[in-house]
Formats: structure tokens, sequence, C-alpha cells
């Protein structure tokens, strides 16, 4: 299946995963709380885009849901929480999270080669579990990238549901820290993707901002969501205890999760990628230890 093709099923199915999660906050028993209310709603349209990936057989089809919820999801908050009192911080988030979002989605859509492929970490976690591998489908590859995301977006539930204080420091402290972190991950994905169409064979990646983070761009991704925190925290510093936790979950994601497959896969594929290990930072970026190009030392796969 070509590219345009995939995309095209991939946003009929978002489609009619939004629509089938829309139709529960419109329509289905409203609970007693606005962001359960947008829990149930986000778990429906994430078991949509999962009926979607076992069809097709390819649980890829779950990428750029990642990018694309978090906007729609605080436009709906929004419209049900209504429009009462100071409104300047929520505009500066959605602005925020409007910017990470078409940076990530365009991402995905760049690097997209269409639905005969699949991200191979998936297999991986199917072919782990054996015959429970529909479990870790549903569970590891769709639900709890979603509950790690609403997680994520509890400070903006936090910024939207309380308005009366003003516009501060630390507001514009997160907005420099989102607008930086999106533009860290699309520099640092920019330079990955140049890096990758000239390299050699066993060629490890330490150049640009490579040579100061090992995931430059996880860690973009990550600062990302402390802006997220950050704006909540000023919003309503009374909450801090929860409005953290989506931080404090994508940095445990990266740490126990993401980092560790990336770089066991990049030693056995390329045994180079020991020597960036042992000279450049794992994740936040600093100044590596020597200066001189670890490509230029590169292994033979």
């Amino acid at each position: 299946m070509n590219k345009t093709g995939s995309i095209v099923r991939v946003g009929i199915a978002y489609v009619l995963a939004f629509a089938a999660g829309g139709a529960w906050l419109a329509w289905g028993p409203a609970t007693s709380s606005l962001l359960l209310d947008g829990l149930i709603a986000d778990l429906i349209a994430t078991l949509v885009v999962f009926a979607a990936s076992r069809i097709y057989r390819n649980s890829s089809f779950y990428d750029a849901y990642w990018s694309v919820l978090p906007p729609l999801l605080m436009v709906a908050w929004w419209v049900e929480i209504g429009s009462g009192g100071d409104r300047a911080r929520s505009w500066l988030v959605l602005g925020v999270i409007v910017f990470w979002s078409i940076r990530l989605t365009g991402n995905w859509l760049y690097a997209f080669p269409g639905l005969h492929h699949e991200d191979w970490r998936y297999a991986m976690i199917r072919d782990r579990a054996g015959r429970a591998e529909i479990l870790a489908d549903l569970f590891g590859i769709h639900v709890v990238p979603t509950l790690q995301v609403f997680a994520g977006m509890l400070p903006v539930y936090a910024v939207l549901a309380n308005t009366d204080r003003p516009l501060g420091a630390l507001d514009i402290l997160a907005s420099v820290i989102g607008i930086g972190a999106v533009l860290l991950s699309f520099f640092a994905d920019l330079q990955m993707y140049r890096f990758v169409a000239r390299r050699t064979p066993g060629q490890a990646m330490d150049q640009g901002l490579w040579s100061w983070s090992r995931h430059p761009n996880y860690f973009g991704e990550f600062a990302f969501w402390c802006a997220l925190a950050f704006f909540g925290l000023s919003a309503a510093p009374q909450d801090w205890w929860w409005v953290v936790l989506g931080a404090i979950a994508m940095f445990a994601m990266f740490q126990g999760a993401s980092i560790p497959m990336m770089e066991q896969r990049s030693l056995e594929r390329r045994p180079a990628y020991q020597q960036v290990i042992d000279c450049i930072p794992r994740f936040v970026p600093r100044p590596p230890r020597r200066r001189n190009s670890l490509a230029d030392n590169a292994l033979q796969d």
C-alpha cells in the first residue's frame, strides 16, 4: 500500500475515532467530573484506533494519535467549561500545544512510509507477549500511551478550570520552554534525517545536537510536557501534586522504556554506538567529553 493510501486510511480511522469520542461527550451519560468524561472519550477513541490497527495488522495506526489528540481534547474541555474569566493563559497554552502538534504530526507525515511498514518496537512487544499478544497490543501499544498523554494534559485542564490568577513569570518560562522544546525536537529530527541519508554502514550519529545528548528529540518531547506542567502550576499552584504527574510519567517512559529499547537496537546494529554511549550524555544535553567525531571511527555491521 502506498503512502498516500495509507495516510488516507489512518485519517479515516482518526475521524471515526474522534467522532466516537465526541459522541460520548455530546450524548453519552455524563459523570460527575468533566475530567473523567474526557478520559472515557479518549479511551473510546483509542479503542477505535486499536480496531483499525488489528484490521490492518499494523499498530503504527496509533502513532499520530499521540500528537493529534491533545489540541482536540483541550478544545473539547474548553467548550464544556465555558469562556468565563481571564482566558489569556488558555490561549497561550493552546498556541504552544498547536505548535507542538503541527511539528510532531508533520514529522510523522514526513517519516511514515506507509502501512507496509510498522514500528519495530510494536512487533517486539507483541512477540514477547506470546499468546497474550492482543492484550500487549491493546494495553502496551494503545491504552498505556493514551493514559500517559492524558496525564500530560492534566495541567491543561487545571488552566481551563482556574482563571482567577493573572499571567506571571512562570507562564513566560513555560512558553519559552514549550516553544524551545518544539524547536529542539524539530532540529534534532532534521539533523538525524540528513545524517541517515548519507551515513555509511555502521556509522553512529554523534554530530550537531546529537553530540550534546544521545536522545535530544526525546529530551525536547519531555521538556514540552514540563512546559504544560509549569502552566498548570501557574494557574493552580495548590494542585501541584497532580499537574506534574504527566511530566513524571513521560520521564519514566523515556528512561525506562524508549531509551533502553533504542540503545539496545543501536548497539546490535552499530557496534560503534558504544563509543557514543561512552562520550555523550544519555538525556540532558551538555557538551560531549571529546570533540572528535565518533563516526569517523565507526565499525561495520
